[in-house]
């Protein structure tokens, strides 16, 4: 069961290409912070502006960086069932620990539909799979029935839970009826909220830039020590708020730019940010004593 502060990395870019020396200096920067995980070609990965060369890239790339020192949860969902298979196939060829699915977007499958899609990734491959709910990117919302449905099958491992419903991770638990379900919530924001709800974790956008603080946090809380827990996370709330500004990862990205870990590069039709935005995500860092230098 994956635990923590887990980090959806961001994919940086350099003259339009994938910056792989940038993402060898993140995974072991990222590694040294005390992150609990890394998840790459995710929605902040901007899995839907790579190609699928780059996408496989970035999986492999991750995979080879981390070198099992911690676990690697692929960003291998589509809309087409077909390429989340073929997605997901490569992540396991590759050394992925897991795969995490987006929900199928844009062609608005009905329950049944969500069922059979994971059910064919399930089938047709041998990763442990992590359903990735976010109706607010793609329309359609699985319902716990549905996913408690789907968490009977062996592969099915968890949920990475972006509704901001504070109910579902409690109304989950009750539907499971016991069985083992990994509860990583999407938001940074509430973490806290749905820890104290039964989960396990947080697929972090912030954590790409205060992996050090977002590990803390959720080690207090494993600690017993809410309190602390509390502290620590009121402290990142101006960061999570601020890097939600604009459409994520763009604010991500800049903040990353601005720890010299990468250039801001993002690709169209998401834009860098606007001057105000940045000066509001830079003072969110600073108030968190993050060393702000500028981009590399």
């Amino acid at each position: 069961m994956l635990q923590g502060s887990l980090c959806a990395l961001i994919t940086p870019f350099r003259d339009g290409e994938v910056d792989e020396a940038a993402i060898r200096r993140i995974v072991d920067w990222h590694v040294a912070e005390g992150t609990s995980g890394l998840v790459p070609c995710g929605t902040t990965g901007e899995s839907p502006a790579l190609s699928h060369e780059e996408h496989d890239r970035v999986v492999s790339l991750t995979v080879e960086c981390a070198a099992g020192r911690i676990p690697v949860m692929a960003g291998t969902g589509s809309n087409s069932t077909r390429e989340a298979v073929r997605l997901t196939q490569h992540a396991r060829a590759a050394g992925a620990d897991a795969a995490l699915l987006v929900m199928p977007y844009y062609n608005k499958p009905t329950q049944e539909g969500m069922y059979a899609h994971f059910r064919a990734v399930h089938d047709a491959t041998e990763l442990p799979l992590y359903i990735y709910n976010i109706p607010g990117r793609c329309v359609v919302d699985m319902t716990v029935e549905t996913m408690a449905r789907l968490a009977e099958l062996p592969r099915i491992a968890g949920v990475k839970d972006a509704s901001n419903d504070p109910a579902r991770p409690h109304q989950l638990r009750l539907a499971l009826q016991g069985r083992a379900f990994n509860q990583l919530s999407g938001e940074d924001a509430s973490q806290l909220a749905f820890l104290a709800c039964g989960g396990h974790g947080t697929i972090s956008v912030t954590a790409n830039v205060a992996p050090r603080e977002c590990a803390a946090m959720h080690q207090a809380w494993a600690a017993g020590d809410a309190a602390k827990a509390l502290e620590l996370h009121e402290r990142l709330m101006p960061l999570h708020d601020a890097l939600f500004v604009e459409t994520s990862p763009g604010p991500v990205k800049f903040a990353a730019s601005q720890l010299g870990l990468c250039g801001p590069d993002i690709r169209l039709p998401l834009v860098v940010p606007q001057p105000s935005t940045q000066a509001t995500v830079r003072a969110a860092m600073l108030g968190l004593n993050l060393d702000v230098t500028g981009s590399d």
